[in-house]
């Protein structure tokens, strides 16, 4: 998924309309991708079904149902969908955002949030601010500010040495090559590499290895596959270290959403 070039303006009702919150229901099929673009209002980009992998120029996220990412307004991100994705969006005035994340985080969606969300859809775009609309405003802009935020974000490194190598990661993370051998494919020595890995997204290899690992077997599990599965698909040797290292990231056993 390309993130380079200028980002278009998508100009949607939603950027426009006068109310401080905007809902937005669109279906995509497997395999759409949005290109390089920008809103002017902030987003909560959502969805009830399907799985989509959002890339902004300095990270790289994977949100499947049961979270969002929050995305700041004008910031230029890239969105490519996997499997069927029913997306089902906020878009959020400025003075809505405020107190939002300053940026782009990955947040829970609790069942409440969802329900709101999918209730925010069926109004009208100018719903009546003194009535229906208007109440679930007000209690999805208080669930959004009480979100929990989750560390699933991976750095996304700009030196074509260093892309090649995660974007090889990311299309097969249980690749076991240690550093001496990426330095192979890549073209540049393993100090280098290492010199770059730690200007460019301010972690070693090992550490941001394990933070895609946990990303796309947080996805996994979030779709219902179980942890053992989930473990062997992105490369830990054991389900006992994946659920050590998912344990100290995240505070819980890894599971399967179902």
């Amino acid at each position: 998924m390309s993130i380079s070039g200028q980002p278009s303006y998508r100009d949607i009702p939603q950027d426009r309309v006068d109310r401080p919150l905007a809902a937005y229901a669109q279906d995509y099929a497997d395999g759409h991708e949005t290109g390089r673009h920008i809103h002017a209002r902030a987003q909560l980009l959502y969805a009830t079904a399907g799985l989509m992998r959002i890339a902004t120029d300095v990270a790289y996220f994977v949100v499947p149902p049961g979270r969002g990412l929050f995305v700041p307004a004008r910031l230029p991100h890239a969105v490519r969908m996997e499997g069927a994705v029913a997306m089902r969006a906020l878009f959020l005035r400025e003075d809505a955002a405020r107190g939002a994340p300053a940026a782009t985080r990955v947040l829970a969606v609790t069942p409440l949030l969802r329900e709101l969300i999918l209730a925010a859809c069926a109004e009208p775009m100018e719903w009546d601010e003194a009535g229906r609309g208007g109440h679930l405003a007000a209690l999805i802009l208080s669930e959004l500010m009480r979100a929990e935020a989750l560390p699933l974000s991976v750095p996304e490194p700009r030196d074509p040495r260093l892309a090649r190598l995660t974007a090889a990661l990311r299309e097969d993370p249980a690749r076991g090559l240690t550093l001496d051998g990426w330095a192979l494919e890549c073209g540049a020595s393993p100090r280098t590499l290492r010199r770059l890995f730690a200007a460019e997204t301010g972690m070693g290899f090992a550490q941001w290895r394990q933070a895609l690992r946990l990303t796309e077997a947080s996805a996994l599990l979030a779709q219902g596959v179980a942890p053992a599965r989930a473990a062997s698909t992105v490369g830990y040797s054991s389900a006992s270290a994946f659920g050590a290292a998912y344990r100290a990231v995240f505070g819980e056993t890894p599971r399967g959403r179902g």
